[in-house]
């Protein structure tokens, strides 16, 4: 059961990689006007539910299969997402909206922050097969 878990969370993992990379690849087109702002924004905004669903279930995976170390590695990140989502501003397009992301370097901190996350997703693809390897050994 526990290969299972890891099995699942590898490829969620997986996912969220390749999102991270295409987050990087749509802002830096932006940053160098490849492509507009609407359409970068409108772009990004329609994947970030799918990563804030991909990441909770992870999260929540890990809190019931009792491996607390990585659901306290995860939690930060996941309640990072949440709150992001919750608190854009009314009137905004969603969290990255083409009005403001050229405006207080919003562009240079959101591919900051998907920079890290794509660090993040890479070691914790590496913890979860590292992890699957020792599950299926042990079974």
């Amino acid at each position: 059961m526990e290969a299972v878990v890891f099995v699942f969370s590898l490829l969620d993992c997986c996912a969220l990689v390749f999102l991270s990379v295409y987050f990087i690849i749509t802002l830096s087109d932006l940053e160098c006007d490849y492509i507009n702002a609407r359409s970068c924004c409108s772009k990004l905004n329609k994947w970030v539910i799918p990563e804030l669903i991909g990441h909770t279930i992870i999260t929540v995976l890990m809190l019931v299969s009792l491996h607390w170390f990585i659901f306290l590695l995860n939690l930060p990140v996941t309640t990072w997402n949440i709150y992001r989502f919750i608190m854009v501003p009314s009137g905004n397009m969603g969290v990255f909206d083409p009005t403001e992301i050229h405006n207080r370097g919003q562009l240079k901190s959101h591919m900051k922050e998907a920079m890290i996350k794509l660090g993040f997703h890479l070691l914790c693809f590496f913890m979860y097969l590292y992890s699957m390897i020792l599950a299926l050994i042990n079974d």
